[in-house]
């Protein structure tokens, strides 16, 4: 069945409230067994939609949800928000332990957030902001063709859910909008991410899993991401630094990030426990990044972050509070203007990152960048044009892998064990007395 909103008496004309007749349609179609809610052209002024299960939202070709910015507009649901559970207002669309739903067609979704901005950044709101889509422990969720704007905070963020599709949707935030990441699966199984334009003002696309406050510890795993354009963005692919339920079988492919500061990103800490495993990444292109791959387990934003034990370079024991980072695959990768370094990666004292590869990629530094930071962390200094800075790795391979126009070494290895190098060139000499920089580096293999 399909409930046309216009039967239930929203206005389309951008100046009347919708929200009730939006609501009507959705209660009847809920009543009746589930249904499609048509949104027909038009500019509707709304508040927060609730879908139910069996129930698709379909926005067609000419039709702007363009969403209240009215706070009472937004009730209080009690969900996860950047890791822990609490009370937070409504997103824009939402459901909660619903099935087959759906947010489909080839309109627009207007979430005017400049004020929800404003009110972040002057530190004026009780609760946190809403995201713009957000299902909550919900199986079988679709999200295709829409394109979204303006979002509030997080875009599309699905928390808890299994068999999640999002396609063909095209997000657009301003690149100073405050933390209007993309697209942030979070403690989900089962995501196919593809051929989306996500161009935001903070990550791209984030894999989560929830910190140590969670109740719950549950991974995110079985994750596709493909044929993906990402603009700006403080990272294209990024993963954690809520990662306590663990990210893993990730992978990330025929994608083009253009602006983004960070390609492949990797964020974790101390206390946060987790573990990322088994993500592969191939068939990239990026151009004018800060630093292409960048994975580090010292990550110090966010509620703690400034404690000793953060930035602390000694070893601590070992527990389940520790991460862990392993077997990352990266191949066939080109990098164009990349200014702070060509790969920043840091791991614990008491936990190195484990089991990486990087095979076939081609990273070309930029001409006279600024200093800029590869990584958020405690006292680390700002660099250009450096190639691979290693830190406490192990089991790290380099098969054809080149580095161009940086200055000093191509490769700088400290505190790192069972380093293999095959193949790999930079400023055109394959010389690895020219290009190696070791200090405390064990079981080198260089051919």
């Amino acid at each position: 069945m399909i409930y046309n909103v216009c039967n239930f008496g929203a206005k389309g004309n951008g100046v009347d409230k919708d929200t009730e007749a939006f609501k009507k349609a959705i209660e009847v179609c809920e009543k009746n067994g589930g249904g499609t809610v048509y949104v027909p052209a038009g500019i509707y002024h709304i508040g927060a939609l609730h879908l139910k299960s069996n129930m698709t939202l379909y926005i067609e070709s000419g039709a702007v949800l363009k969403f209240s910015q009215d706070e009472e507009d937004y009730p209080l649901v009690y969900t996860r928000w950047e890791g822990e559970e609490m009370q937070v207002y409504s997103p824009l669309i939402y459901a909660e332990d619903a099935e087959n739903v759906a947010v489909v067609g080839f309109g627009t979704i207007d979430g005017q957030g400049e004020k929800w901005w404003r009110l972040h950044r002057n530190k004026e709101l009780k609760y946190p902001r809403p995201r713009s889509i957000c299902f909550y422990r919900c199986n079988n969720v679709t999200i295709e063709g829409i394109k979204i704007i303006n979002s509030p905070s997080w875009t599309v963020n699905p928390i808890e859910c299994q068999n999640v599709t999002v396609h063909n949707i095209k997000i657009q935030n301003p690149y100073d909008s405050p933390n209007t990441d993309g697209i942030n699966p979070e403690s989900c199984k089962g995501v196919r991410i593809s051929n989306c334009y996500i161009d935001v003002g903070d990550d791209c696309v984030t894999l989560k899993s929830g910190t140590e406050d969670c109740k719950e510890r549950i991974p995110c795993e079985n994750i596709t991401i493909t044929n993906c354009i990402m603009a700006h963005g403080h990272g294209g692919v990024v993963i954690g630094s809520e990662m306590s339920g663990g990210v893993r079988n990730v992978v990330i492919s025929n994608c083009i990030f253009e602006g983004t500061d960070r390609g492949i990103r990797i964020k974790t800490r101390r206390g946060r426990g987790g573990v990322v495993e088994d993500i592969r990444v191939s068939n990239i292109v990026m151009k004018n990044v800060m630093c292409p791959f960048a994975f580090y387990m010292y990550y110090h934003c966010g509620k703690g972050g400034k404690e000793k034990r953060v930035w602390d370079k000694s070893p601590y024991p070992v527990d389940d509070t520790t991460p862990v980072v392993r077997r990352i695959y990266i191949s066939d990768v080109v990098v164009r203007q990349a200014r702070a370094a060509a790969g920043f990666l840091y791991g614990l004292t008491e936990m190195p990152i484990e089991d990486v590869v990087f095979s076939n990629v081609t990273v070309e530094m930029a001409q006279n960048p600024e200093p800029e930071l590869p990584a958020m962390m405690s006292y680390l200094e700002p660099m250009a044009k450096r190639g691979f800075v290693i830190n406490t790795v192990k089991n790290i391979r380099f098969m054809n892998v080149t580095v161009l126009e940086q200055e000093g070494a191509a490769f700088e290895l400290n505190n790192c064990e069972n380093v293999e190098f095959y193949r790999c060139r930079a400023k055109d000499t394959a010389d690895y007395s020219k290009i190696l920089s070791l200090n405390n580096t064990m079981n080198l293999i260089a051919e």
